[in-house]
């Protein structure tokens, strides 16, 4: 089963899907900047939170009930524990590029949308100068953890090459997201 499909299997609601969508465009991105597996990354962005809708945002059970559905459906047992490890709320030692990038792609992907919005939705329009601007802007996108965004650092990656990577893989999606 495709990953999008399966996470329409567990997920009705139209944002998450979206936010899934634009964490996955985003990891796509980043694995082809970093050398890494994009469909694995791709993978892991659009299913990390399959089970936000059964656990209702309990930060206590989220990401490992999802390890644990994905495991049920047969998806690799890496994913699964990316899955599982990437609530930062219960784990935070991240080593491994792909739950570095997750946490980045997790909060910038929603950074650079509220930027596209303010812009009319126009995802086009944004630029790194933009996204680093509204960065320092505590009040601004306020769900977007700016230290999950921090954390592409460990990769020896600069926020504004993170920016730049994350526009580029949501212009790709600009339709799906409702962006134009």
């Amino acid at each position: 089963m495709e990953p999008l499909e399966l996470l329409k299997k567990y997920v009705s609601d139209d944002k998450l899907i979206k936010h899934c969508i634009a964490t996955a465009a985003v990891m796509r991105e980043l694995a082809k900047e970093l050398g890494e597996d994009e469909e694995k990354w791709w993978t892991v962005g659009i299913l990390h939170d399959i089970d936000y809708e059964q656990t209702q945002g309990d930060m206590e059970r989220h990401g490992i009930v999802g390890a644990e559905i994905l495991l049920k459906e047969g998806v690799d047992e890496e994913i699964a524990e990316v899955v599982r490890r990437h609530n930062h709320m219960l784990f935070g030692d991240y080593e491994k590029p792909v739950e570095i990038a997750l946490q980045a792609a997790d909060s910038v992907s929603g950074l650079v949308i509220a930027c596209a919005l303010v812009k009319g939705g126009k995802i086009e329009e944004v630029t790194p100068k933009t996204v680093k601007k509204k960065f320092k802007e505590k009040s601004f996108a306020a769900g977007c953890d700016r230290n999950r965004i921090r954390m592409i650092e460990k990769l020896d990656m600069p926020l504004e090459k993170l920016y730049e990577v994350a526009i580029r893989g949501l212009v790709k999606f600009r339709k799906e997201l409702g962006l134009s």
